[in-house]
């Protein structure tokens, strides 16, 4: 299965242009590799993506068979390694605190 459907079939990008385009940027990595949304996802792989509020790393359990998947069963087809949550700067134009 390709990546970008693979993303979008588990719900892990909204939709498959988006995913594309994630892989486009360089933001989405194949076993530590940066990975075309061409690229076929295999069990086991390890997939990072960062996105703009957070950074997710997952294994591939299996892949899917159809072109979706109910909510309640996409945690089967991976497992959430690390799940870091982005924060922005409080105020870009505070002071610094040195001064």
């Amino acid at each position: 299965m390709r990546l970008d459907k693979y993303l979008q079939v588990t719900g892990l990008i909204k939709r498959r242009a988006l995913a594309n385009e994630a892989c486009k940027l360089g933001l989405v990595k194949v076993n530590g590799t940066t990975a075309k949304a061409t690229r076929e996802v295999a069990a086991d792989d390890i997939i990072d993506i960062s996105l703009a509020r957070r950074d997710i790393s997952i294994k591939v359990l299996q892949l899917v068979a159809g072109n979706s998947l109910k909510k309640t069963v996409r945690h089967e087809y991976f497992t959430i390694l690390k799940d870091i949550e982005k924060t922005a700067v409080d105020d870009f134009w505070q002071s610094n605190p040195d001064e």
